[in-house]
């Protein structure tokens, strides 16, 4: 029924009344009881209206229904996500910034990170395994090489996925690396080991940081993971996103495809950071789920409450209430951040450097205010429902456990002292490209 329409109960009309200001509390009691229960608004607010958008949500939300069906029992049960990779690919998620006229989707970078928050909400892990791929995809539509960028928007068009292997996990003095690029037999070959290689398990491709012998400082090579020397390890043992192929790859004289041009200043890390911001937005949806679906269907009530149903009792609707808002709040900060990136990367105005500055100051403020509040939201969830609601079959500790994980990737501390440097001081962002152990001795 529209908002605004007047019901027409079966049995009292509202405008039959003789008086309606005078009517008794008999009969508006009677007739409240006689309306439909409706939504005036969204379960999860956001963005209005978009005809763009909704025509891309509306080919991947029932594929993000699928996914959320078993997105519980795969985080219990350490089962590792390939079908719903391929439900995801089966519809060329990866291929949604693409240009129509290049076989893709067209969509604009705001809504591949709706689309993302969607995706994270249906299943984290699922989320946060397209970092590396969500972060290529802009390398490419930025390349000045004709040919490199048509070779990998026709693979890209075609579904081919493409993995991240930049980490080492240690024993790399910093700036160094340990993974090596060689000419070996009139070719360039990659050997070395790499650790926190996100999505790349899933993918058809992988970005990998190495050192060359001929050019200083990090190279990108991009090698297939169908070559022989190369070995994927599922041994990622975090205690949440346990299902993102975040462990090592291993390189055995594997053949480069190419070597992505290098651009000091780009948006790369930028991207790196919102997709796991989206992916947190899209764990506090998850949780608001959970807790609404629960407090719903709860018939258990304390001996401390005051005696009504759960669904009606003051204080758990408080806090339904703030994890709505809060939950909402990290929707907002992401999307803000996203729609600022954007814009900076279309800015003819902006140098190269102010561009990185840019990209990277919206990113690290978002960085600073949605991980408190996707943690706080997985941790508050559960002062809702009591004890029976840690059950292990209830996997609910899932979303804290996930959100908890990606707060660790590049601190949020350092993200806020970064932003408060340029605040205080106007000093730009700076990119360390390689990380490694401090080689510099203690006292």
């Amino acid at each position: 029924m529209p908002i605004g329409e007047s019901p027409n109960a079966p049995g009292l009309d509202f405008n039959q009344l003789s008086d309606p200001s005078q009517a008794t509390a008999l009969e508006l009691d009677k007739f409240e009881e006689q309306l439909p229960t409706r939504q005036l608004l969204k379960i999860t607010p956001g963005p209005g209206a978009d005809e763009q958008y909704d025509r891309l949500a509306e080919i991947f939300r029932p594929v993000f229904a699928q996914i959320a069906a078993t997105a519980k029992d795969r985080d219990l049960n350490r089962v590792l996500p390939f079908e719903q990779v391929g439900l995801l690919n089966r519809e060329r998620f990866g291929a949604l910034r693409l240009p129509v006229a290049d076989g893709g989707y067209g969509a604009r970078l705001v809504d591949v990170f709706r689309l993302l928050i969607e995706l994270s909400e249906a299943d984290s892990h699922v989320g946060q395994l397209w970092r590396a791929h969500i972060a290529f995809v802009e390398n490419v539509l930025a390349l000045e090489d004709e040919a490199l960028r048509k070779k990998w928007v026709a693979r890209i068009a075609a579904g081919q996925i493409v993995g991240n292997a930049y980490t080492e996990r240690g024993g790399n003095a910093l700036g160094t690396l340990n993974t090596k690029a060689s000419f070996v037999d009139g070719r360039w070959v990659v050997d070395g080991e790499k650790y926190y290689c996100t999505g790349t398990i899933f993918a058809d491709w992988t970005t990998v940081a190495v050192a060359h012998p001929e050019l200083a400082g990090r190279q990108i090579a991009v090698v297939s993971t169908q070559r022989s020397g190369v070995k994927i390890l599922d041994d990622w043992d975090g205690f949440g996103q346990g299902l993102t192929g975040t462990g090592t790859t291993e390189f055995h004289q594997v053949p480069v495809d190419c070597f992505m041009p290098q651009q000091r200043n780009d948006s790369e890390a930028a991207i790196f950071q919102l997709v796991l911001m989206s992916v947190q937005a899209g764990i506090a949806r998850a949780a608001l789920n959970d807790l609404r679906s629960a407090v719903q269907a709860r018939t258990r009530i304390f001996t401390t409450g005051t005696g009504v149903p759960v669904y009606q009792e003051p204080q758990v609707l408080q806090l339904v209430g703030e994890v709505s808002a809060e939950s909402s709040a990290a929707d907002s900060v992401v999307i803000g951040a996203v729609l600022e990136v954007e814009a900076a990367l279309g800015d003819p105005g902006l140098n190269d450097e102010e561009r990185y500055a840019v990209c990277e100051l919206a990113a690290n403020r978002a960085q600073t205010v949605v991980q408190p509040l996707a943690i706080g939201v997985t941790s508050k969830l559960f002062d809702g429902l009591g004890a029976s609601s840690t059950r292990s079959g209830c996997n609910l500790d899932r979303h804290w456990r996930n959100a908890r994980t990606i707060a660790t990737h590049n601190p949020a501390i350092y993200k806020a002292r970064i932003v408060g440097d340029y605040e205080i001081n106007g000093v730009q962002p700076q990119r360390l490209s390689v990380t490694g152990e401090d080689s510099a001795q203690r006292a």
